[in-house]
C-alpha cells in the first residue's frame, strides 16, 4: 500500500497505535471533515486501514466555513486518496444557532449530524465518526452532545489521543497540516448574543485572510464584537507588536469591510476568550 508523500517506514511506525487498532474493527465509515489537523488525521488513518471502498470523508459547507480551509482539505483528500462528498448545511437557518447562546455548537453540529447520519445510511457506512480528540472531552463543547445523541463515535478520544499527539501522528504520516493552527468556524469568531449572519461571517473571513495576506502566521481571530464594538485582532504574542505598527492600514481596510471600529488584544490570542469575556460580564 503506497500514498503520494507517504513512506512505508512511516506509515508501520504509527500502525501500532491505539488509533489503527480501534479503527479496524469498523467495518465500513463516513468521516465528518473539516480539513483541520484532528479529522485530516482520522480521514486518513481510516482511508489506510479501511481501504478506498470502505470510507468516505464528508465535509459540510455553509457561510461558517471558511473557503480557505475548504481549499486545504481538498488538497489533503487528494494527496491521500481520500474519498470526499461535499454536502450543505443550513445551520444558518435556524432562529436557535443565529441567536449565538453558548452552546451555539450544539445546534450547529446537530444540522452537521441531519446531513451527515442519512448520507452514510446511503451509502452503506456502519459507523459515523468525527475528530473530537482527548483534550477536547476537557474544553467547552456543546456539539460533542450532539454526537452523541446522533450515535457519532470519536476514534481519536476513545483512543486516549491528545492534541499533541494527533499533530505527532499527523507528522509522521506526513500531513502538511500537521501545525495548522486551529480552524473553527466564523462563527466562534462572533461575540455571543450577537446574532449571527452571513455577512457578519463575510467580513471575518474576509478580515483574517487581508492579515494572512500581510503574513500573520499562527493563531489568529478577529473577533466580531457587533456593529458598535467593531472587531479586535488576536495574534500570538510574537505578532502583536507587528500588527500594532501597521494598525492605522489594517484599521483602513476593516472599516472598508464593514467593520466600526478595529483594535489589537494586547494580551495576544486566547482560546475561548469570548467564552471567559461573557462569564467575566455575568
Amino acid at each position: 500500500m503506497s500514498f503520494d508523500g507517504d513512506s512505508v517506514s512511516r506509515y508501520y511506525s504509527a500502525m501500532s497505535g491505539p488509533l489503527r487498532a480501534l479503527v479496524r474493527t469498523y467495518p465500513s465509515a463516513l468521516v465528518a471533515y473539516s480539513g483541520g489537523v484532528d479529522s485530516a488525521l482520522l480521514a486518513v488513518v481510516v482511508r489506510q486501514e479501511l481501504g478506498r471502498d470502505r470510507m468516505v470523508a464528508a465535509v459540510g459547507r455553509s457561510a461558517s466555513y471558511p473557503t480557505a480551509q475548504w481549499a486545504a482539505a481538498r488538497a489533503v483528500a487528494q494527496r491521500f486518496d481520500v474519498p470526499l462528498v461535499e454536502l450543505d448545511t443550513h445551520e444558518l437557518e435556524d432562529p436557535d444557532y443565529l441567536a449565538n447562546p453558548t452552546n451555539r455548537c450544539f445546534f450547529c453540529k446537530t444540522e452537521l449530524w441531519r446531513q451527515l447520519v442519512p448520507e452514510a445510511r446511503v451509502r452503506g457506512m456502519a459507523v459515523v465518526c468525527d475528530g473530537t480528540n482527548a483534550d477536547d472531552l476537557r474544553e467547552h463543547r456543546p456539539g460533542y452532545a450532539a454526537g452523541q445523541a446522533a450515535g457519532v463515535r470519536s476514534p481519536l478520544a476513545e483512543a486516549g489521543l491528545t492534541k499533541a499527539d494527533v499533530r505527532h501522528a499527523a507528522r509522521e504520516l506526513g500531513l502538511p497540516v500537521w501545525d495548522a493552527p486551529a480552524a473553527p468556524c466564523l462563527s466562534s469568531r462572533v461575540a455571543y448574543g450577537i446574532p449571527i449572519t452571513s455577512q457578519r461571517l463575510a467580513q471575518v473571513e474576509r478580515a483574517e485572510a487581508y492579515l494572512r495576506e500581510l503574513g500573520v502566521t499562527g493563531d489568529l481571530r478577529v473577533r466580531h464584537q457587533g456593529d458598535r464594538g467593531g472587531a479586535r485582532i488576536e495574534v500570538e504574542p510574537r505578532w502583536i507588536a507587528w500588527v500594532t505598527e501597521r494598525l492605522p492600514a489594517v484599521r483602513e481596510r476593516l472599516v472598508a469591510l464593514g467593520f466600526a471600529a478595529v483594535d489589537v488584544d494586547r494580551r495576544g490570542y486566547r482560546r475561548g476568550s469570548l467564552l471567559g469575556e461573557r462569564a467575566e460580564r455575568a
